[in-house]
Parts: C-alpha cells; sequence; structure tokens
C-alpha cells in the first residue's frame, strides 16, 4: 500500500505548486470529483486508519466515507495514474506582482538609471569603525552598470575587499545603496542611506549607514561620502586608500568628518537582550549602550 502514499504525495506536491485539481484530474483521466474525494477524504482517512487497522481494512474504511471512488479500479489503476503525475510538470512562472514590493524594487532600479548622471564618481567614504574608536575611511563606486540597467555600488572596504551592489534612487532627495558584506554563500546586508542635495554634481552625500558588527548586532552610523572624482574607472577607484585611521593621525579634513560620524549619539545598536526578565528595564539599558 506505499503506493497511496506515493500517489498522494505526487498529488499534494503539484497542488502546493500551483497546479490546479480540474488539471491534474484531466491529466490523468480521472473525473474531477473522483480526484477531490480521492485527495481530501479517502487518502487522509486511510493514513488515519492505519494507526488501528491493518492497510485493507483501513482503505475500506476510507472509502465507506464516499460513494464515488472504486476499490478495484483505484489499485488497478494506481502504478499508471503515479507514472502520469510523474510526467506531469508544475509550470513555473512567478509573476512579479505576486509580490508587489519585489516588482515595485525592480521598477524602480530601472527608472533609477535615469537620474544618476548627477552624482556618478569616485567616492571616500567616513564614518565609525565596528572594531575600534577609529575612522573608517572606504572609496565607493556609483557608476551604471556594463548592461545600462541599474546603479552599480562597488565598497573597497577597510580589509582591501571589493563589494559590489545595486543603488536605487526613490526620488530626487533620498538614495539606498545595497551590497554584501560577505562572500557567497554567505549574506550579511548592508544598506547605506544617502541624503541628494537638491543641486548638480554635489560634492558631499550624508546618510546612514545600516549593518552588522563584529558580534552579528545591528547597528547604524553616520557617514558622509565626500567625492574624489566624477571618473567611474574601476582601475582608479580598485587603487584607492582604504583602512582605519587612529585620533592621532588624522588629518585637518579627517578631523572634521570624524567629529561629525564618531561622536556619542552618531551610532544607535541594539544589543542581545541583557537580562532574562526581557521587562522595560532591558530596553533601558540598551539604549544606554553605544557601539564602538
Amino acid at each position: 500500500m506505499n503506493c497511496l502514499q506515493n500517489l498522494y504525495q505526487r498529488i499534494e506536491y503539484l497542488r502546493n505548486s500551483g497546479v490546479k485539481m480540474k488539471e491534474i484530474a484531466d491529466w490523468i483521466d480521472m473525473p474531477p470529483s473522483v480526484l477531490s474525494s480521492l485527495y481530501t477524504t479517502v487518502l487522509p482517512n486511510y493514513f488515519n486508519n492505519l494507526k488501528t487497522y491493518p492497510p485493507e481494512e483501513a482503505l475500506e474504511q476510507a472509502l465507506v466515507l464516499v460513494n464515488n471512488v472504486s476499490k478495484k479500479r483505484l489499485l488497478n489503476s494506481i502504478d499508471n495514474t503515479i507514472a502520469r503525475l510523474n510526467e506531469l510538470e508544475p509550470d513555473i512562472q512567478t509573476n512579479p506582482k505576486d509580490n508587489i514590493f519585489a516588482w515595485q524594487f525592480q521598477e524602480e532600479m530601472l527608472h533609477s538609471v535615469q537620474r544618476v548622471d548627477s552624482i556618478k564618481g569616485i567616492y571616500i567614504s567616513y564614518s565609525l569603525s565596528s572594531s575600534s574608536d577609529y575612522l573608517k575611511v572606504e572609496p565607493f563606486l556609483i557608476a551604471l552598470s556594463e548592461n545600462k540597467e541599474y546603479i552599480r555600488i562597488g565598497r573597497l572596504s577597510a580589509y582591501k575587499d571589493i563589494q559590489w551592489g545595486f543603488g536605487i534612487i526613490g526620488d530626487s532627495q533620498n538614495m539606498y545603496c545595497f551590497f554584501n558584506e560577505n562572500e557567497p554563500p554567505h549574506f550579511t546586508p548592508v544598506t547605506v542611506y544617502l541624503q541628494l542635495p537638491l543641486f548638480h554634481q554635489p560634492k558631499q552625500l550624508r546618510g546612514l549607514y545600516l549593518g552588522l558588527d563584529y558580534n552579528r548586532n545591528p547597528v547604524a552610523r553616520r557617514i558622509v561620502l565626500v567625492k574624489e572624482s566624477e571618473s567611474t574607472n574601476f582601475e582608479e577607484f580598485a587603487n584607492m586608500r582604504s583602512g582605519l585611521v587612529p585620533q592621532e593621525e588624522l588629518s585637518p579634513e579627517e578631523q572634521a568628518y570624524y567629529d561629525y560620524t564618531c561622536q556619542e549619539g552618531d551610532v544607535i545598536k541594539m544589543c542581545t537582550v541583557p537580562s532574562l526578565q526581557m521587562n522595560e528595564n532591558d530596553l533601558i539599558k540598551e539604549k544606554k549602550m553605544l557601539a564602538l
């Protein structure tokens, strides 16, 4: 009677994959009402009856509940039915509008290409290091992809690896940069939100850097991107300086960026709940903890 289990599992797979019962019934040349009785009543009750009855009796008890399924015909045709069902594969065609947010995301990626000319180029970013009280200096590249279908974002990290992502300009004042700061298959998404000044070729972009610290806690930090060049040349970008700069080595210009991005209140961090009580006192403690 294992074949009845295989039959049910195959029908269930097809149903969960979006194939309609009538389509399944037509495929195996079975009346839809018979297939429905088999799937919704006979087989579930048969499996339940197996807990207390032998297989033959369990099936008999389940068939009593319907009047349109023949035991003889079911058992005589089951091998052929399963073979036919194994030939039926769902048509995997996802409608992007089934997930309206994902669809809007893709649409905005395309529209953003028309809005990036004013800010394309190479930038130097300044923010607080997650590991120390140092100024983190990292080049950013904002350019069009080779096929000009999306805004390509590159970041040369303080540890000299290049991370790639994409950008979306939702309107004339806001831009979102998304990339993975780890090599696949690891996925550690980072979002950089930038404000776009309302004039052509801005020299500076300010925003928030949202990611994880070294303890895997969510953290948000101020970030400043200062335009270095209008070039989008990869070699120029890849050979730029990046790293962590201690306070005693900051230039006067870097000191200004440090003062803006690395002071108390410039970091918001979510920490592991400090106690087992999980009450309002834990929330107070978390707000007092700053990420350095």
